[in-house]
Formats: structure tokens, sequence, C-alpha cells
């Protein structure tokens, strides 16, 4: 009877013991490999761009980059100012080659782009300040330069529109003077087509490389037709920046031979300013017994456009604040087509306190749009500490309870 047990103790022991010598084994051979095998950083790029160029502030460069920064250095003037920071271009990449400008040759054959690249290598004390303040004009006149390209294929009897790039936009972050781009289009006069690209982060000089097939447009229908580009800059805490516009009318281009490749200058966006932001009739009513007010949206007047390619879609959004604090909201239902829209919607809201001293109410007039964020028109805030009309209401409403009072009020930018 003892022999079996001893046996058995010694190869419980034997297996336990082979064990973890293979697994011993195995943890040596991954260790072994791991080394052997450095980590490495994978850097996403699409033709050219950084889409997270955030991932290269660092100031290591390597190779050809380290040699040619120190001839740059022993070769640069000691009363210059040199910035290690605008060695880099609009997309944060460092250039591969850095040249010295010398001759006026070099000058008339180099591209734009890399002539300003250049310049920003020394800069002397005295001349940046003229430089800085010219740029800064400059800046404020040019928008920038959009670059497409338009096509018809008869075959498919498709439209074919390809937005290449931008370059030149002015820096909407004031903080890191970039901006984040992306470009809304749309086929007027009907607005059926609407397309938007993608957001590149972070550059100035957005090359976005995005085609876009219209299907069922006929060739005869093409010289009606107008392009409207709308450049923005995204903004991920508030409403997006608006860049500039870009108004293509398409009669008497001629599409039938092959690819037309374009460009035009970004203008700043039209909004008819001399009619204002229309007007907006409230009605209110407080009741001081069950301590609500009831609001009613009547009517709208006199919106503007809310783009080129004629009237808006407006709706009205009420938004209910206590102390600064949005507690409720409501909406009204979307009116097509019209400037001059009829409501007629009503709503009553619980205040939370007695007294209506720390309740405002604003109301945010927006065009409704399918393929994209809805805009605003205008907007109109009543309350105690509202100017103009809005607090002289709110004085009227507050004096006289159970008492339904209606005003035209005039809207004011969003």
């Amino acid at each position: 009877d003892e022999i079996p047990t001893v046996v058995g103790i010694f190869s419980a022991f034997g297996l336990v013991f082979s064990v973890s010598l293979f697994a011993w084994i195995c943890c040596q051979r991954k260790s072994s490999k791991s080394n052997k095998t450095p980590p490495y950083k994978f850097v996403h790029v699409l033709k050219g761009v950084d889409i997270y160029p955030e991932n290269l502030n660092s100031k290591k460069k390597f190779g050809a980059d380290e040699k040619s920064e120190a001839k740059n250095k022993s070769a640069m003037p000691k009363n210059s100012l040199h910035l290690d920071l605008e060695k880099r271009d609009l997309n944060g990449n460092f250039p591969k080659t850095t040249s010295k400008i010398q001759s006026s040759p070099d000058l008339e054959n180099s591209s734009p782009k890399h002539f300003t690249e250049r310049k920003k290598d020394s800069v002397s004390p005295d001349s940046l300040k003229s430089i800085t303040s010219l740029s800064s004009e400059e800046k404020q006149d040019k928008l920038g330069t959009l670059f497409f390209s338009l096509e018809y294929n008869f075959e498919k009897k498709a439209f074919v529109v390809n937005i290449k790039e931008a370059r030149g936009l002015p820096a909407m972050d004031e903080q890191s003077m970039t901006s984040d781009p992306y470009i809304k289009m749309t086929i007027l006069p009907e607005k059926k087509h609407k397309v938007k690209t993608r957001v590149l982060r972070k550059t100035l000089d957005p090359a976005f490389d995005e085609t876009f097939t219209f299907y069922g447009i006929p060739y005869s229908q093409i010289q009606d037709l107008t392009l409207h580009f709308m450049i923005l800059s995204f903004d991920r805490f508030s409403r997006d920046d608006v860049i500039g516009e870009v108004l293509i009318p398409l009669a008497g281009i001629e599409l039938s031979e092959e690819k037309l490749l374009m460009d035009r200058e970004i203008i700043k966006r039209n909004v008819r300013k001399s009619s204002g932001r229309g007007e907006l009739l409230i009605s209110l009513c407080y009741q001081s017994t069950t301590n609500t007010l009831t609001v009613v949206v009547l009517k709208a007047r006199h919106l503007p456009k809310s783009d080129v390619s004629g009237l808006s879609d407006p709706y009205v959004k009420v938004n209910l604040y206590h102390a600064k604090k949005r507690i409720s909201k409501k909406k009204t239902h979307v009116k097509k087509c019209t400037p001059n829209a009829v409501f007629n919607e009503l709503f009553v809201f619980d205040i939370p306190c007695e007294g209506l001293d720390e309740i405002s109410i604003e109301f945010l007039v927006l065009d409704s749009d399918r393929g994209s964020r809805n805009e605003v028109i205008g907007r109109l805030i009543l309350g105690s500490s509202a100017e103009g009309t809005g607090g002289e209401h709110w004085k009227e409403i507050c004096e006289y309870p159970r008492r339904q009072i209606a005003k035209w009020h005039m809207l004011c930018d969003g």
C-alpha cells in the first residue's frame, strides 16, 4: 500500500515541475522577443497631410534634419532672432530641406509657400514688428483660396465635384493660431444636395481631396445651378466659426469635354445687415397664484435669408433660465420657406421660485437644415436685466399679473 502512494506523490511533483519549467521557458522567449523588437508609434498620414499633428510637437529630429539644423545654427548671424517653432509648416511638420535666400533667381523659381517658410527662418528684431503688423492686416483682408474641380459623367448622368484643398485660411483659434477647417457644399437653388468634408485638425492649408458625385442631374440643367461652398472651422465647445464662402454660378461653364480645374478667393459670408435679423411677436402672462408663466410664440416677420439659396425654414426654440441655469426648453414646429412665419404655439412653464426676479427667457429663431447643424437667424432675451423692449415687456407682466401682454421685439445676432 505504501509503494503506490509514494509513486503517486513523486509523479505529482514531477508533473508540477515540468509545467513550471515549460512556463518559465515561454516567458524567457517572450521577453527576448520583446527586447529584439523595439516599440514604434503609428501616425496616420493621408496623402501627405498629418491628421494628428499634435503628436509631432516634440523637439526631436532624426537623420538629415539634425545635420541641417546644426548647419543653419552655425550659419545664422548673431544679431538675428531664431525661432525653432517657425521652421514647421502650417500642418505642424518640419520641412525636409532648408536653404538660404541669397540670390534673386532663387526667389523667382521658388513657390510662394516655400518662400514664406524660408522667410521665417531668420527674423531681425527691428523688422519683427513691421512683419507682424503686415501679416495681421493681410489676414483681415484675405480669407484664403479654395481649389476644386468640376466634371460631368454623361454615361451615368452624374455631376462630379472634387474639393481639392484650401490655402491661406485665417486662424480662428487665437490660442493655437490655427483652425480646424471643413467645407459644406450645397447645390442651389433647391438645396436638395448637401454634403460636407471631414474636419482636418490644426491646419491653415487643408488638403481634403474629396469627391462628391450627384446622380440624376441632367446636363441641360447644369447651367441653371449654382455651387455654394461654406468654409468653417470646427469648435468642440460652441458653434462652429464661419471663415467665409465661395459662390460659383454654373451658367456659361462648359463641362462637356473634360474635367475643369478651378480656384476662387474665399470671401466674407453675405449677410444682409440692413434688413436686420427680423422681428418676433411674443405674448406673456404670469400667474402669481399658480406660479406659472404662459408663453405664446405668435409670429415672426422680415426674417433674413439664412444663405444665398433663398427663403429660410424658421422655427423658434424657447429656453427658460433660473439664475443663469437652463431649467426647461421648448420649441415650435418648422415653417417652410417663409420670411413671415405664423406659429401660434403656447407653452406653460412652472416657475421654481416666487416672483420673476431670477427668471429669464431666451428665444432662438433658427433655420431648419436636415443636412447639417441648424443656423441661428436671431436671438431675443426677456428678463429683468434685459435691455430695450425685452426689459420693458418683462416689467409689464410683473406689474400686471394674470394679464396676457403681447409685443413685437427686434431680434439681435445669435
